[in-house]
């Protein structure tokens, strides 16, 4: 008798954490030169695929929008958080638009320390 052995599913869940963020990209002319600029960051990886790109982390990256809008050749500021918003249309992670850049962070607690280091501190009342 001739026994068979189902394979393993490659869309299975895996609930732990990943400490990932991520964005896609629109595969256009600006969605391209913002995926080069991000690649040059040590913990980003950058897949080209026929429709979109993906801009993936491990732990935090950041969109500073003077590098992008110098990347594209363009006078600073043009490449802004509506930009951003613009070209991406999907992420994953924790996202931080400030006036300067977006931040992206793979762990929620690092993302909280981060806006907590933003804030002014508490006022006492005697």
């Amino acid at each position: 008798m001739t026994r068979f052995k189902t394979a393993e599913s490659p869309f299975k869940a895996d609930s732990t954490a990943s400490n990932k963020a991520g964005v896609t990209l629109m595969n256009n002319q600006i969605g391209v030169v913002v995926a080069d600029v991000m690649s040059r960051q040590e913990n980003v990886t950058v897949t080209h695929l026929p429709s979109m790109i993906r801009v993936d982390c491990v732990g935090r990256m950041d969109f500073v929008y003077d590098e992008i809008s110098e990347a594209l050749g363009e006078e600073e500021g043009f490449y802004d958080a509506s930009e951003f918003e613009e070209n991406m249309s999907t992420h994953y992670g924790k996202m931080i638009h400030m006036d300067d850049r977006t931040v992206m962070f793979g762990n929620l607690e690092e993302a909280a320390e981060f806006i907590g280091d933003m804030l002014p501190p508490e006022v006492s009342r005697d």
